[in-house]
């Protein structure tokens, strides 16, 4: 091959900045880093460095965007991390398409350029700097997933590389009629385990928004009792399983954020709304939402309900408007998809850990997506990897924390506080300290979460119990015969 990838290895002064992701957990320490980080610019490049990686022995992972929560990429002792961020190309065989979106794209650079281009856009994440490789492998969700679904769900065709029983690298083009075992793995059931998609091809996709309604709304922490914080998480729940799952509310996404009660700290619900036509509508959908907790004051707490006005603006400006991933720093992530309203004793345990002044909660924040919609759509859990279609809720578990001394007390406080949530009469016997059972959807794989692997149904958890985890298996040992694609997490 005539390939030219950037080669940095541990004499390179750039090596301390590029063996690192964003999760500055990792890698633990110098022996566990890779020996060579090889930067490629297309596809070429991609399959010539896989293939002398392998021949040399090294195990191989990859990179597109950096966010891995695990230590899938950065910890490789002796291996070769494969970066494909300069392979960022979003283009298209004509204006309707096909779309061909480069594993190492950015989303942000994704929403522009299907923007001013094509006038399309991706269902995807919030994200700016989030690699679209990672990101749509592992499903891809974000606010237009209740009005459109799944990024998985757009997908029409990949380009992957598989290194076969010889060690030889083979590149698929897998669409629903080639290789239709591969293309289904590699529709959500993560990264790293079957080989390196270096392209995502969309028959088509969905008109951009011209404009969206946003608006606010806040509840101060200070006054608030566990009765309060139940009843706003009763009345976001329930808005999800009742109303929401009507196909007018559909174009409206939110998000509640919650973190530890300081002073001037406030419960958040960021909302977004647009019609299924692209504009804001009339206001009322969002107006409804904001009426079933403003019902809530002046009995949740003195201070009451604030709400930061309707407003409308055009959908690329709020797309891009502070959507960055934020400053790199030790972190750790849990998951969990919510298929009814949260109960008396998770919002106890939420306000237990979150208010006591014998727990130390500084970093953490809990993000509540409102759920469903399009996601939802029953039929897709049969061609994707994607099986949690039920949910009306998925939650994001984060900490930060900048100092390494720090590890082992934040990342006992994560363990402890999700075992508690979902420890208690509310999980069944054989699923305590998960959320599992009747009443969750288990876990998503694009937040890993190490701490799963205590559990011997863990798969289940990320992959549910409808025969999914099998067939992948048996796709791993089809493509993947030498398990050159592996990490602790990945398929067995």
């Amino acid at each position: 091959m005539l390939a030219n990838p950037v080669i940095v290895d541990r004499s390179d002064p750039r090596f301390d900045t590029l063996k690192r992701g964003n999760n500055l957990r990792f890698p633990a320490g110098d022996a566990e880093a890779p020996d060579r980080i090889i930067l490629c610019s297309d596809s070429a490049e991609i399959a010539g460095a896989l293939q002398r990686v392998v021949t040399a022995g090294m195990r191989p992972t990859i990179r597109s965007g950096g966010h891995c929560y695990e230590d899938f990429v950065a910890n490789n002792p002796h291996g070769a991390i494969i970066d494909v961020s300069l392979h960022n190309n979003v283009d298209a065989a004509s204006p309707s398409g096909p779309y061909r979106i480069a594993a190492g794209a950015k989303l942000g650079d994704v929403y522009q350029t299907l923007y001013k281009k094509f006038n399309r856009t991706l269902p995807a994440g919030t994200c700016y700097m989030v690699g679209a490789g990672g990101h749509i492998s592992g499903g891809g969700y974000g606010l237009l997933a209740r009005q459109h679904g799944l990024t998985v769900d757009w997908v029409s065709a990949l380009k992957v590389l598989t290194v076969d029983g010889h060690g030889k690298v083979v590149e698929h083009r897998v669409d629903r009629s080639h290789d239709p075992d591969l293309f289904r793995a590699c529709l959500g059931a993560g990264g790293g385990s079957f080989g390196i998609v270096t392209d995502f091809y969309f028959e088509k996709l969905p008109a951009a928004p011209r404009e969206v309604a946003e608006a606010n709304l806040h509840f101060p922490w200070a006054s608030l009792t566990a009765d309060g914080l139940f009843r706003i998480l009763s009345v976001y729940g329930e808005y999800w399983n009742t109303r929401g799952r009507d196909f007018a509310t559909w174009g409206l996404a939110a998000v509640l954020t919650i973190g530890p009660r300081h002073p001037g700290n406030a419960i958040n619900i960021s909302l977004q709304y647009c019609n299924a036509e692209g504009n804001a509508g009339n206001g009322a959908i969002l107006q409804e939402f904001i009426n079933r907790f403003a019902a809530l004051n002046p009995a949740i707490h003195e201070q009451g309900l604030k709400v930061q006005g309707v407003t409308r603006r055009p959908w690329l400006e709020a797309t891009l408007d502070g959507s960055d991933s934020g400053d790199p720093a030790r972190a750790k992530y849990k998951s969990t998809y919510m298929k009814m309203p949260f109960t008396r004793a998770e919002s106890d345990t939420l306000y237990l850990y979150l208010t006591s002044k014998d727990i130390d909660a500084h970093g953490f924040v809990l993000e509540i997506d409102g759920f469903g919609g399009a996601a939802n759509t029953p039929a897709r859990a049969g061609d994707t990897s994607i099986v949690q279609r039920s949910s009306i809720m998925k939650l994001q578990w984060q900490c930060y924390w900048e100092d390494e001394a720090e590890d082992a007390d934040r990342l006992k406080f994560m363990d402890d506080f999700y075992t508690r949530m979902y420890t208690g009469p509310h999980v069944p016997p054989e699923f305590q300290g998960t959320p599992f059972g009747d009443r969750y959807e288990g876990c998503y794989i694009n937040y890993p979460d190490a701490d799963m692997l205590r559990y011997s149904y863990w798969p289940e958890l990320y992959y549910g119990r409808t025969g999914l985890y099998p067939f992948l298996q048996a796709v791993k040992r089809r493509y993947d015969p030498n398990n050159i694609f592996h990490s602790s997490m990945s398929i067995r």
